[in-house]
């Protein structure tokens, strides 16, 4: 909370998800209080963490994401799958969101992502979206 430079009030949840690389995730209650957010990262120089707001209902995504992780060498991840999986989980399996929903992501770095979500009925979740190609290359080892 003092890297995000928010009070105690405003986390709606906080949970840890992980599904390789592991995440402090806080929840709060819009996406304009995660757009609205200056993350002092000298705070939590090796941590990989993220929050999670709701856009105003009829919205074309439902929630807006923000993640980053300093102790890996990226400040502010567009468009993060892990933690879209991660949170997918969690947030569908206590009924924080149905089992299919949009985010959106990387807004704040003018790379805004669409990212769908989509929770099977056995609790596998599936990250999905598009990509643009901007290198290709082979490489033999």
């Amino acid at each position: 909370m003092a890297a995000f430079g928010i009070a105690r009030e405003q986390v709606l949840a906080h949970q840890w998800v992980d599904n390789g690389p592991g995440w402090a995730v806080i929840q709060l209650a819009t996406a304009e209080e995660v757009l609205r957010l200056e993350p002092d990262l000298s705070i939590i120089p090796t941590a990989m963490v993220g929050t999670i707001g709701a856009h105003p209902e009829g919205s074309r995504h439902h929630f807006e994401m923000r993640t980053f992780a300093p102790g890996a060498g990226v400040p502010e991840d567009p468009a993060c799958g892990s933690m879209n999986a991660g949170v997918g989980q969690w947030l569908t399996a206590t009924g924080g969101a149905p089992s299919s929903y949009r985010v959106s992501q990387g807004t704040r770095l003018g790379r805004a992502a669409s990212i769908e979500i989509t929770a099977d009925p056995d609790g596998t979740v599936w990250v999905s979206g598009a990509a643009t190609v901007c290198i290709r290359g082979t490489v033999t080892l």
